[in-house]
């Protein structure tokens, strides 16, 4: 199912820096599903994001001196058990 109408995706990258921005509209389920997709990602990939939390409607996921740019990767995967078929770029 997708929830691409239930969460926009954001994501921005500089030479070292990428960062993916979850708007959501305020409910605490899909807060906690961002949440829960997020540590699962974490735990498969033993990758640990930076993580901020912007008022009740919106997560941001950012990855800091990125010379291997595997946070994409993260990224996409996140994207995908959210069920967001695409991001926009910001």
């Amino acid at each position: 199912m997708s929830q691409c109408d239930a969460i926009k995706a954001y994501h921005q990258h500089e030479e070292r820096y990428q960062g993916l921005q979850l708007e959501y509209n305020g409910s605490s389920n899909l807060k906690s599903e961002i949440y829960d997709v997020i540590d699962d990602v974490t735990l498969e990939t033993g990758m640990i994001p930076k993580l901020y939390e912007y008022g009740t409607e919106l997560i941001y996921i950012e990855f800091h001196d990125e010379y291997d740019r595997h946070g994409g990767e993260f990224f996409t995967t996140v994207l995908g058990k959210l069920g967001i078929e695409q991001s926009k770029a910001s």
